[in-house]
């Protein structure tokens, strides 16, 4: 399987367009510092820090907003995650006599 390496993606939200560039290393950075009582402040962290740097004023104000700032990070994410099928395999029940 091939490595993800640095990813530019651009996002439109509402009328205004955002470009990030996106690596293995801020993914990995954003899902440590999630936790059970701290998700928008890392998903702000990877916004902030991953959007060009012109386009930062305009994003934070839209950031302003938490809701808005979880549905931007999972739009991004889910755009960088490679798509690849994954399938569970249960195992086979043996019968022991």
């Amino acid at each position: 399987m091939s490595q993800i390496q640095a990813r530019e993606i651009t996002l439109e939200v509402g009328d205004k367009e955002f470009t990030f560039t996106l690596t293995p290393q801020d993914v990995t950075k954003y899902f440590n510092a999630m936790t059970a009582n701290n998700k928008v402040a890392p998903s702000f962290n990877l916004l902030s820090s991953t959007v060009l740097p012109a386009e930062k004023a305009g994003l934070r104000e839209i950031l302003a907003n938490p809701v808005m700032t979880m549905q931007i990070a999972g739009a991004l994410l889910e755009e960088y995650a490679p798509d690849v099928e994954i399938i569970v395999k249960k195992p086979l029940s043996t019968l022991t006599a």
